[in-house]
């Protein structure tokens, strides 16, 4: 006999609210399913997807038996899943590639709605048209065009992921297969669960036929691939296509890893409850390997920004919600994903030397996924007196980073670094994307390929073997102290005029959209760019985070 959760009186109240409204909805549903001349015209009027306010009545007010509130929709609702098509840094950058390319305007947009807005994307795709952006913006506007558009990487569309071409690059690029009702009546939707027969009829009933379905390939990697493995088509003027770009790959950077021997994408972007939990408010039974929709990424910026700007970008998430996503993800960036050590430290009578290790605890590149992204080194030493002797990749206010040559001058970059001598060399790790000229460009349909990438390397990565789309590009593919144990670097600094002990402290900052990334969006025209732009500029000395840092004196 299955245990049933305990509940509080909220839960109490939240349960017979989700029960009442099932109820109502029950009579009308067996009146169509007893008229057998009706089921092919009703299975084929019925809704291929619900937005998530269908879904959140019965996946809310959860909580342990401890007390821990593991409800699924409130966690879902302040994440960046569900706020995907409400981030003004992707409309910003859909503008961009629009303006930059107006003949390909039809096709951007529905290739960028793919997996920002993708009930809108399918219902499009399912009546023989191209997917719409800014058709649904400002999604302040609430008619229920925009409601599909606004609800993100929605419930009623992951969970109707089928296992169909799963894993393979044919369902990269958003190109997952969602399920077909079997019936007017049996519209699965996959979990990891096995559903009683008389729980799943509830949600049949209140879904008009949705049907919770076990499968266990809901908690496979390749599933979160479909989506986050993305190859670009790189654009000339008037259009032409160059080819494909690897604009994020981290599904394959994991698997060219130890990694996929070891834990899936959701292990540590979803993570597990560590007791037993109901996964909904009625009728709900207590569960081992409940996993938390929180989706813990790489983004806190984002969400700050999301609950800054709540009004103008539509957001549904409370406030302390936003909040309370955003110190996960920052927690769980600074806890699990990388180390800094300093290895050896010397001097002579003219140098100070520190060798530094950066190590990568992640399953994947660090940073990984879109290139805006960047991780660097922040090295500062201090005589015996306290005064400054060296400095090395401070942040600046504007959340640009002194001595980094990209942030001046956006037609330069850093180079990967094996030793560095002066304040103005910067180890960074981050990729820098080429155009079709061999110009260093943050255009996606202008990118063909990298500059650079010396992105951390996970475990088990090996360069030399690693496939094109996933390789180690410029300096970092030939220094042998940059392997998938880590970069080891040295750091030089004259001490000639200086008196030791010194004090050296090094720390591993991260920054989500890179300086150059936000004002390249400056020159262009339009709603959506000056306004991320001024949305950076006031936020600016919140853009960054250090992940890791250590200290020594000798």
């Amino acid at each position: 006999m299955p245990s049933i959760a305990l509940r509080s009186p909220t839960r109490i109240f939240l349960s017979l609210a989700a029960l009442a409204l099932l109820t109502a909805a029950v009579p009308t549903l067996l009146r169509a399913n007893n008229n057998p001349d009706d089921k092919q015209s009703a299975a084929k009027s019925q809704p291929k997807f619900h937005t998530s306010d269908r879904c959140l009545a019965c996946h809310n007010g959860l909580s342990t038996a401890s007390g821990k509130d593991v409800s699924i929709g409130f966690n879902w609702r302040s994440s960046i899943m569900a706020n995907s098509s409400r981030d003004p840094y992707w409309q910003a950058s859909v503008r961009r590639e629009t303006i930059d390319h107006p003949e390909s305007r039809a096709m951007i947009e529905d290739e960028c709605s793919t997996c920002h807005m993708p009930i809108a994307h399918l219902e499009a795709k399912e009546k023989g048209r191209l997917a719409e952006v800014f058709a649904h913006l400002p999604l302040t506007d609430d008619s229920k065009k925009n409601a599909e558009a606004k609800d993100g990487v929605s419930c009623s569309v992951c969970h109707q992921i089928t296992n169909e071409k799963l894993g393979s690059r044919e369902s990269f690029n958003g190109q997952f297969v969602v399920d077909s009702p079997r019936s007017k009546d049996n519209h699965p939707e996959y979990g990891p669960f096995a559903i009683e027969n008389g729980q799943a009829r509830i949600m049949q009933s209140s879904t008009g036929g949705f049907r919770p379905t076990e499968d266990a390939h809901i908690r496979d990697s390749a599933v979160c691939a479909t989506c986050h493995t993305l190859y670009t088509k790189a654009l000339a003027p008037g259009g032409k296509e160059l080819g494909l770009f690897p604009e994020q790959v981290p599904f394959l950077e994991w698997l060219h890893s130890d990694y996929a021997k070891k834990n899936a994408c959701q292990f540590c972007h979803m993570p597990e409850v560590q007791e037993e939990a109901p996964i909904a408010a009625v009728l709900g039974v207590l569960r081992q390997g409940v996993r938390q929709h929180t989706f813990v990424g790489a983004n806190f910026f984002m969400l700050n920004l999301l609950n800054l700007h709540r009004d103008e970008l539509a957001v549904d998430a409370l406030p302390t919600e936003l909040t309370a996503e955003a110190d996960r993800t920052t927690d769980f960036l600074r806890s699990q994903s990388a180390r800094v050590t300093i290895r050896n430290i010397a001097a002579d009578p003219s140098h100070l030397n520190v060798d530094v290790l950066v190590e990568n605890l992640t399953g994947h590149k660090l940073p990984t996924a879109y290139p805006s992204r960047r991780a660097w080194l922040h090295l500062l030493v201090h005589d015996r007196d306290g005064n400054k002797v060296f400095e090395s990749g401070a942040l600046n206010p504007d959340g640009s980073i002194q001595g980094n040559a990209n942030d001046v001058d956006p037609s330069r970059f850093e180079p990967h670094y094996t030793k560095i001598t002066s304040a103005d060399e910067v180890q960074i790790y981050e990729p820098i994307l080429k155009d079709q000229a061999g110009q260093v460009t943050t255009g996606l349909s202008q990118a063909v390929g990298y500059l650079k990438d010396n992105r951390l390397l996970p475990s088990g990565f090996q360069k030399q073997t690693a496939e094109k789309d996933i390789a180690v590009t410029g300096e970092a593919n030939d220094d042998t102290n940059f392997t998938d144990a880590g970069h080891l670097v040295r750091y030089s600094v004259e001490i000639t005029n200086a008196q030791g002990p010194f004090r050296v402290n090094v720390e591993l900052w991260y920054q989500p959209i890179g300086f150059r990334w936000a004002h390249n969006l400056s020159p262009y025209n339009s709603t959506e760019t000056h306004r991320f732009v001024s949305y950076y500029a006031s936020s600016s000395s919140a853009t960054a985070i250090v992940l890791a840092q250590t200290s020594a004196t000798h």
